[in-house]
């Protein structure tokens, strides 16, 4: 090759380097940070473990937030940079606040992320006997694969208002030696009609019966239901409970599995629940570790967002407008400005690319595990409905964030454009003429009973977070 020819490559080299843009594996960067990742995720896996659904998410957040000092939201105390504060909305929802340097007129820094998970929650009048087996009815909540519940080793959580107004927190399946619950599946020896349905009726809706007995009450000769007053005593003598009492109660079935490593590098984790505790999790350890930020920071723990964010515990109510509004009337801001002035993370989660099933993405487009925090521009379903589409100045605005503090991310969209999709919290706060963009973990099997995420992509997720906060 001639010597003008090697120069010509090696131009064409130096202009690739200057011209393009690969995002990063954060094992090739910065493997030493695994096991500052490692570390940080035993944490991450204990959270997990003792939060199963959002009151108990609430409950976990909540301790660690008083034991960093967070203190009950009053609107009358005075507002001081580094004094922090939290709010409880109804034990289903949690609002923590830093407060900042600077004045609530220039905006404040929100990080979103919501607790709840799908899930199967008992109907309101849910026990029956059939056949001889005692089962629970249930009606399943957000985007599952039904089929992926049938044979899961199931616990049960729940909160239930006694005739009495006493209240009752129920939780059996979690420690050793406890019991599990079940759905039962057809034998393949049996399936052959089964296994003609479409896939997404494997198991369907009303299929869903959860197997809660099968021995008698023998105090007595001929009992009508046997089986299920049997459950009824066992309830009654541990709980207090009444049939009665189903109605006044929220108890939920998720899979009783643990957080536990995956891979021989044990460099994931799988578990119940990841979308999106794990930025519940990684959020709530910036805020705490977060002392004195030049901007306010709220950070919100909202419910429902797995059915649309409705109800007074989700992001579509008026609960952050009303917090909102008591911060502000005492440093004497206007809410419009804040919101105005404002920057939020819609903290969600991503699919992580899967090259068992790689028909359905977008490679140039996806996100991968170990490529640090997923920056999402915009969510939605095919023609970008219900999405929030940050700018073109917000996505600056975040990039610079991280890419100042060192933080390894990446960019991704969820799919093919008409594969599917789906929807986060970001286009509320949008529709608070806040600007927003989601940045969340990639994930492997989201929605399913057991989920991965790598650990380097959740630490640093946390670091990205808080440079936000910064």
């Amino acid at each position: 090759m001639s010597k003008e020819k090697k120069d010509e490559k090696k131009e064409g080299k130096k202009l690739s380097e200057k011209l393009t843009f690969s995002f990063k594996h954060i094992g090739r960067e910065n493997p030493e940070h695994f096991k500052k990742a490692d570390k940080f995720c035993e944490g991450y896996k204990d959270f997990l473990d003792h939060a199963k659904t959002e009151r108990e998410c609430v409950s976990e957040a909540l301790r660690i937030a008083k034991e960093a000092g967070y203190t009950e939201f009053d609107p009358e105390a005075e507002y001081y940079p580094g004094r922090r504060a939290y709010y409880n909305n109804r034990g289903k929802a949690l609002i923590l606040v830093n407060y900042g340097e600077k004045p609530l007129t220039e905006g404040v820094r929100f990080n979103i992320a919501h607790l709840d998970s799908p899930r199967l929650d008992l109907k309101p009048f849910p026990l029956y006997e059939q056949d001889e087996l005692a089962l629970f009815k249930t009606h399943y909540y957000g985007g599952i694969k039904k089929y992926q519940w049938g044979t899961t080793p199931l616990a049960m959580h729940g909160t239930v208002i006694l005739a009495d107004g006493t209240r009752v927190d129920i939780s059996i399946g979690e420690k050793d030696g406890e019991p599990k619950f079940v759905i039962s599946d057809l034998l393949i020896h049996l399936a052959g009609k089964q296994q003609e349905r479409p896939l997404k009726e494997g198991l369907r809706g009303e299929e869903l019966n959860i197997i809660v007995g099968s021995i008698p009450y023998m105090e007595e000769e001929d009992l009508k239901e046997p089986m299920k007053l049997m459950v009824l005593k066992l309830l009654n003598d541990r709980y207090g409970m009444t049939e009665e009492d189903f109605l006044r109660a929220e108890i939920e079935f998720v899979p009783a599995q643990k957080a536990v490593d995956i891979g021989m590098d044990r460099s994931m984790i799988g578990a119940y629940g990841q979308d999106d505790r794990v930025c519940v999790y990684t959020a709530l350890m910036a805020a705490v570790e977060t002392e004195k930020p030049e901007f306010t920071t709220v950070t919100v723990f909202t419910d429902k967002e797995e059915i649309g964010s409705d109800g007074n515990t989700g992001m579509a109510s008026r609960m952050l407008d009303h917090f909102m509004e008591d911060l502000c009337e005492k440093s004497g801001a206007k809410l419009r400005e804040v919101y105005k002035h404002s920057l939020c993370l819609s903290s969600d989660v991503n699919a992580a690319y899967d090259p068992t099933f790689a028909d359905v993405f977008e490679k140039h487009n996806a996100s991968f595990l170990n490529h640090g925090p997923v920056l999402t521009k915009y969510t939605g379903s095919r023609g970008k409905s219900s999405s929030n589409d940050a700018s073109a100045e917000t996505m600056a605005r975040f990039i610079r964030f991280m890419e100042d503090d060192g933080v390894i991310w990446q960019a991704g969209e969820l799919g093919k454009v008409d594969e599917g999709g789906g929807g986060t919290i970001a286009m509320f706060m949008g529709n608070r003429d806040v600007d927003t963009v989601d940045l969340g973990v990639a994930v492997l099997s989201m929605h399913a009973p057991f989920e991965v995420t790598a650990k380097l992509d959740v630490y640093y997720t946390y670091k990205a977070y808080k440079a936000f906060y910064k």
